[in-house]
């Protein structure tokens, strides 16, 4: 059962909502713009609210949907960070779409909310508040990941929660090297701005 669920959250995660958004609605393949980045942001950039809106809605169900699915199964909480550790990697590296995927940011947050809620609002209250201070998105997606394995223990303390969240913080950073480069050379946009 655990084996089924994670291979069916890595499938769902592989679903590349922006490029499916931009495909129904006409616009730009976000791979081929902008910072060729296939999420929310990149999409909002080259065709608008109404397409980031669907983007992030779709990359944030991507994560919820299948720790549901595994809660509802009455795993233990470490399988079903499993499971949503596996959306996130689908995310990140989607089997449909060449292994080219998003940053993570929205599925992560989706994946937390279902898993921990708590967990999940703290990391937004996070992005919140450091988005709304330094107008960098990249920023707020930064510091939210380096302090979400500290709210993981703090707020649930299961080592399994607490390792897929570790592993997602990692990951979330990484994906974003080149934005830690471009805030440290003062490039980077801010929200808002195209």
């Amino acid at each position: 059962m655990i084996i089924l669920l994670v291979a069916a959250g890595y499938l769902l995660g592989s679903i590349a909502t922006a490029v499916l958004v931009s495909r129904m609605l006409g616009v730009a393949d976000p791979r081929s713009g902008g910072s060729g980045n296939p999420g929310a942001t990149n999409v909002l950039r080259l065709a608008g609210r109404k397409a980031a809106g669907l983007t992030l809605a779709g990359d944030i169900l991507k994560g919820v949907v299948p720790v549901l699915v595994a809660r509802a199964a009455d795993l233990p909480p470490g399988a079903v960070a499993l499971v949503g550790l596996a959306a996130f990697l689908g995310h990140l590296y989607p089997a449909f779409f060449g292994f080219r995927g998003g940053k993570g940011v929205a599925t992560a947050l989706g994946v937390l909310l279902a898993m921990e809620p708590y967990l999940g609002a703290a990391v937004l209250a996070t992005w919140i508040v450091v988005a709304g201070v330094s107008r960098y998105s990249s920023l707020a997606a930064l510091v939210a990941s380096v302090l979400a394995p500290g709210y993981a223990w703090a707020l649930s303390g299961d080592r399994g929660v607490v390792g897929a969240v570790a592993l997602m913080a990692v990951l979330l950073v990484w994906r974003h090297r080149a934005n830690i480069r471009r805030l440290v050379a003062g490039e980077e946009g801010r929200i808002g701005r195209a």
